[in-house]
């Protein structure tokens, strides 16, 4: 994390996908789970407040979200004097996200080999994680020997959401700059599986 202090109430921090990783936190559950999300910011005040003195006690805070095109997180935390005594009991979070497009409901992810992807199906097929309906389109393609799995149009609200992004990290390293991975693949690479390549692995592999 990176802390820079803007003016006497606000600052901004950067968040890389290494920092979630840390906190055990995957990239897209950090997009759909605010619940879980509010664990790490009330962490990062903690830290604001002992390397740059940002204090956030008896403060009432706004948080700005934006992801940037290499992956990253710029954080805008805005504080303001509360309004009620309430705020000086405990921290109060509002969070706004902006989602300027639609790189929030794609994702790309790299398998190192094909066997490491079908483990991957066979693994949520064993552990009864359902996949139906979890983005419009889901593909597989081989590019200079490594297996890439294409998700579009992801649903941020599917109920297993969270746990199918947690456990493909166990598989495969996520591509924080997935559109132009996914012109590379569309040019040069070969489509080996569409739509839901995920089910078509565990009906044949799983």
């Amino acid at each position: 994390m990176r802390f820079e202090k803007l003016n006497e109430n606000k600052i901004r921090v950067t968040l890389t996908n290494q920092d979630l990783k840390k906190k055990n936190i995957d990239f897209h559950s950090f997009m759909a789970n605010p619940i879980e999300s509010q664990d790490l910011f009330l962490d990062m005040l903690d830290i604001a407040e002992k390397e740059i003195g940002f204090i956030t006690k008896n403060y009432q805070i706004k948080i700005e979200a934006l992801q940037v095109s290499n992956g990253d997180f710029i954080l805008i935390i805005t504080r303001s004097v509360p309004e009620t005594k309430k705020y000086l009991e405990k921290k109060r979070l509002h969070i706004k996200r902006k989602n300027n497009n639609l790189k929030n409901t794609d994702a790309l992810y790299c398998f190192e080999c094909f066997d490491d992807f079908c483990e991957f199906c066979s693994f949520l097929n064993k552990n009864f994680v359902k996949i139906f309906n979890i983005a419009k389109n889901i593909s597989l393609y081989e590019y200079k020997n490594k297996f890439y799995l294409s998700f579009s149009n992801i649903n941020l609200y599917y109920n297993d959401l969270k746990k199918i992004f947690s456990y493909i990290t166990e598989f495969a390293t996520y591509i924080s700059n997935s559109d132009l991975v996914k012109r590379k693949l569309a040019e040069n690479g070969t489509l080996i599986m569409k739509n839901n390549a995920i089910k078509t692995a565990i009906q044949h592999f799983g």
